[in-house]
């Protein structure tokens, strides 16, 4: 700073100091995306700690499943050495954590075939499953919800939350035995169950989907429709909706361009809740209707106390689950630019 003389005023005066250059920093939504995923890292660590814990503590093992109880104890003890359920149980899960890393799940103590294999001869199943429910779902919620929400106070306002409170009232395999008495065993509408056809076969017979995915999306249903109806509602009862309708815009473009993009970040949360409730109910579903797809897989080596076929079905269950929930966020940070100020 070089002092100098105002030859105005006489006084000295100093320069101003000089200001570093401003440092160059992530946008807010990519901030939040970074902080997010490493958020989803650490819950994956956790659930790999989780996961091999409570399977640890499940009383006995697949050597009592196998052997029973005319297994000697130089058998069982022989079984456990080359099963390795005779290490210490940190030996233990560095070993199947390193396995995981690689893609390998181990091998079923009860089969002899490998976890990844078993599990992907059921996926089949599976995705058929939730992709049928998936594809009603979605836009069956999305027409409920925005007509109620559209005619708030309505008969079907109504109804839709009268049917959303009796069905969280009634648990899944309660509403799956309802449903198959009455429009199986009663009236002979649909088969009962899907048993016989595995993996992708189940879609040569598209009848035996219709009770299995009713029942796994009667609750979400509800749910999602619910969340886009509330949405819909507080968009119209809004001054700005209000102002476009008195300058005449016609309804659909108020409702498609300016009511629906205001409830897509909360719907796109309650559908991610939704994806979570049909992996749990999966497992009921598909035990109840006998589709031999992962949820009876799981059900299957619980039952068989095969250890190494359990984590495998429970890591990806919870592995899909947070996967489901990190796309949720990042689509919500992307669909409300004001969450940059917060990341």
């Amino acid at each position: 700073m070089t002092p100098h003389e105002d030859r105005w005023r006489g006084k000295p005066v100093v320069d101003p100091p000089s200001r570093p250059a401003p440092t160059r920093r992530l946008p807010g939504t990519a901030r939040y995306a970074l902080i997010r995923i490493a958020t989803a890292l650490l819950q994956t660590a956790f659930v790999l700690v989780a996961v091999f814990t409570l399977t640890s503590l499940l009383p006995g093992d697949s050597v009592d499943a196998v052997l029973g109880e005319q297994g000697t104890p130089e058998q069982q003890r022989l079984a456990r050495a080359d099963l390795g359920l005779d290490e210490p149980v940190g030996t233990r899960f560095v070993h199947w954590v390193t396995d995981v890393g690689r893609a390998d799940l181990g091998t079923s103590s009860v089969t002899g075939l490998p976890v990844t294999d078993e599990i992907a001869g059921r996926f089949a199943a599976t995705a058929v499953l939730a992709g049928a429910a998936l594809a009603i779902l979605v836009p069956l919620a999305l027409a409920l919800g925005v007509l109620t929400g559209l005619r708030e106070g309505s008969v079907g306002d109504r109804v839709l939350n009268a049917s959303a409170l009796a069905l969280h009232a009634v648990p899944e395999f309660v509403l799956g035995l309802l449903l198959t008495a009455w429009l199986s065993v009663g009236l002979g509408l649909l088969p009962a169950t899907s048993a016989g056809l595995r993996g992708a076969e189940i879609l040569t017979d598209p009848a035996a989907l219709v009770l299995p995915v009713g029942v796994l999306i009667a609750r979400q249903l509800c749910d999602l429709a619910r969340q886009i109806r509330i949405g819909v509602a507080a968009q119209v009862a809004g001054p700005a909706v209000r102002h476009l309708r008195l300058l005449g815009l016609p309804e659909r473009t108020v409702v498609l361009r300016h009511v629906l993009p205001g409830c897509l970040a909360p719907a796109v949360q309650q559908l991610a809740r939704c994806v979570d409730g049909l992996l749990g109910g999966t497992v009921i579903v598909e035990s109840l209707f006998a589709v031999g797809g992962l949820g009876t897989g799981f059900v299957e080596s619980v039952q068989d106390r095969d250890i190494p076929a359990v984590q495998g079905y429970a890591l990806l269950f919870a592995v899909t689950a947070l996967t489901v929930s990190l796309l949720a966020d990042l689509a919500v940070a992307r669909l409300t630019p004001q969450r940059e100020g917060r990341a």
